[in-house]
């Protein structure tokens, strides 16, 4: 099938496929005219991107997943050391929107929202 047709079946831009084929992620196979052609086992790839990426796996590590993925000899400790690391990451993450939130939080409260010009928003944006 064509680009088009494979990114529709996976829920994909075709943008995205395009730049997943450019970097060798997921290689498509070329017609005679040069058109990208995606077989079954593609279509496969792609929709393991697409669920990996959904996690917010980021490219080299979908490059590291698909490549475990299809090792037949792999450790699932492998694959799970990724996904564990991955997953630190998201706590993080979690962890520093949560200190945004609070700080901002604090901020809004600290305002009173009045006619006044003085503003503890902008004082702690301009760290004041």
């Amino acid at each position: 099938m064509n680009i088009q047709a494979a990114a529709t079946s996976v829920g994909l831009p075709v943008k995205t496929v395009r730049y997943y084929d450019d970097i060798s992620l997921v290689k498509a196979s070329r017609k005679q005219n040069g058109y990208r052609e995606y077989g079954e086992r593609e279509i496969h790839m792609l929709q393991f991107l697409a669920r990996a990426r959904s996690l917010g796996f980021s490219i080299e590590d979908c490059r590291k997943l698909l490549s475990l993925y299809q090792d037949q000899d792999r450790a699932s400790a492998d694959v799970k050391i990724l996904a564990e690391h991955h997953l630190e990451e998201i706590d993080k993450k979690l962890a520093e929107l949560k200190d945004l939130r609070k700080t901002l939080s604090n901020l809004i409260t600290d305002c009173h929202g009045d006619d006044r010009p003085d503003c503890p928003i902008l004082q702690g944006l301009a760290g004041s």
